[in-house]
């Protein structure tokens, strides 16, 4: 749900676009990776390093020292190397737990002053809550979540953000529950 709409901004901004991918998992998958959801490639390809039949579809690619995972806790070995080859600088919970200061200087490096940004909602510790598809504990809080997005709102101009994976788990229960009974 992100990269189309952060190409946009991509194309928009140009080298004045950071990107900051609040996640539980790097999204750096590449067709040859061992989990082969395309959701798992979202980083991948907005960084113009995906699958080329996504890639040529998209006005525009941010360039990886652009990127940053931030809430990063899960994710598969042969996919988190990327980071490192790409140049995506990446950013723990117990990193961002305390203060966004370390993320902050982030972009103060880039030179950025419009920031997009993705948060998947994983990133918050299913030991608080389960607020999306998968239960990843050790994650940041939802106080964490919410001082780090209003820490880089306050930094730089914030023209693009995105929520993704958030699945009501009980309303999907309850109408498992509730499917077949009489008179629903």
């Amino acid at each position: 749900m992100s990269v189309a709409p952060f190409a946009f901004l991509a194309e928009r901004y140009g080298t004045d676009l950071a990107v900051v991918w609040v996640d539980a998992h790097p999204d750096l998958g590449t067709p040859s990776s061992a989990y082969d959801g395309y959701h798992a490639m979202a980083v991948s390809v907005l960084t113009g390093r995906g699958d080329p039949a996504f890639v040529d579809q998209l006005p525009a690619a941010v360039d990886a020292s652009r990127v940053a995972l931030a809430g990063l806790h899960a994710w598969t070995d042969d996919d988190m190397p990327h980071a490192a080859e790409w140049g995506i600088d990446t950013f723990s919970p117990a990193d961002l737990c305390d203060s966004s200061a370390p993320l902050l200087a982030w972009l103060r490096g880039t030179g950025c002053t419009k920031v997009a940004i993705h948060l998947d909602v994983d990133v918050v510790d299913s030991t608080e809550v389960v607020l999306g598809l998968g239960a990843e504990p050790s994650g940041l809080t939802t106080g964490q979540v919410r001082r780090l997005i209003a820490d880089l709102d306050g930094a730089a101009d914030v023209v693009g953000i995105t929520v993704a994976e958030y699945v009501p788990r009980q309303v999907l229960a309850v109408g498992e529950l509730l499917e077949g009974l009489p008179l629903l």
